[in-house]
């Protein structure tokens, strides 16, 4: 599939979901207020973090990749609209390396590989592929060794071209992930996917009317992933195009609920305050907010306590 110049603007609009998933944050305020107080939101090389204020609370990982043509920007209020729900979850949205596209006629954009078509045969021409799954595997892995969170506290999300790199990575890792979400997606060089994890659950979101990548193809990922062995894959259509919706992104949130359910056993390992740097300590005093109780700190056994407190729940 080709795309004349005049749609890629057309193309590029719809892979910002943000302003649906914006009707469902002003739909719910409750969700919004609690958002402000549980979670903040950093912006660092392109990539977006949404995550507890307490990081001490913590023990869930989401890491949602957008799609072709996008940043991590198109995601980022789905992100924080997800994270009203799960509050002890942190969200990492990368931003993927910009590269020519072959399927629109060598334009370069964000694009996690290169896409040459999406019948069977051009689908096998994903260059670029290894680089990005290798991508997504290293943050899971940093995630894991800094903060003790094992890979079944971890989901791999993604719309689109996200949703198909998720899904080809999520299903081969040497571990097993709490889940995978494919909104709008597709399975990526089929002949070269080899799934480890036939128990990880897969929920798949995708539009009923969506003339990118046609539900058709969505059914036909599911039929070859379930004949590779995978058992628990969940197909749903929604009455909509190459985007999400509200109800969409609620079933998400319902399916993050069920796999990433709240326990306390699983919260992340800090490092100890007394063993972090000033620099460090007041990273960690302006992600939680607590600029304004600094103020006038001159020792640093005084940003020691302010994070240990807040830590402890004493602030």
């Amino acid at each position: 599939m080709r795309l004349p110049s005049r749609h890629i603007g057309y193309y590029k609009r719809l892979f910002h979901p943000f302003a649906l998933s914006a009707a469902l944050l002003t739909s719910n305020r409750s969700s919004v207020f609690a958002l402000m107080s549980t979670h903040s939101t950093e912006r660092s090389d392109g990539t977006i973090t949404v995550s507890p204020r307490n990081e001490a609370a913590q023990s869930a990982l989401v890491v949602i990749c957008h799609g072709l043509g996008d940043s991590a920007e198109g995601f980022a209020d789905v992100a924080e609209m997800l994270a009203s729900q799960l509050p002890y979850a942190k969200f990492i949205l990368p931003t993927a390396p910009t590269q020519k596209v072959t399927m629109n006629m060598g334009m370069p954009m964000p694009s996690w590989y290169d896409i040459v078509g999406l019948d069977e045969r051009s689908n096998e021409n994903c260059k670029g592929l290894p680089e990005s799954r290798a991508r997504l595997e290293g943050i899971l892995k940093t995630e894991h060794e800094t903060t003790g969170l094992p890979y079944s506290r971890m989901v791999l999300a993604g719309f689109s071209q996200g949703a198909a790199l998720s899904l080809f990575t999520g299903l081969q890792l040497d571990q097993s992930l709490a889940g995978v979400v494919v909104l709008s997606g597709y399975l990526p060089a089929a002949s070269q996917f080899k799934p480890k994890q036939l128990s990880t659950p897969v929920y798949h979101g995708h539009g009923s009317m969506d003339p990118m990548v046609q539900y058709a193809l969505a059914e036909k990922t599911k039929a070859t992933v379930t004949a590779l062995g995978v058992a628990d894959y969940t197909l749903e259509s929604f009455p909509i195009p190459h985007s999400v919706s509200p109800p969409e992104l609620q079933k998400v949130a319902g399916f993050l609920s069920k796999v990433l359910p709240a326990d306390d056993s699983f919260k992340i390992q800090l490092k100890d305050p007394k063993d972090m740097s000033v620099k460090e300590l007041k990273a960690a005093i302006r992600k939680a907010g607590l600029g304004n109780k600094a103020v006038g700190f001159m020792e640093k056994r005084e940003f020691i306590n302010l994070v240990q407190d807040h830590r402890d729940g004493k602030l």
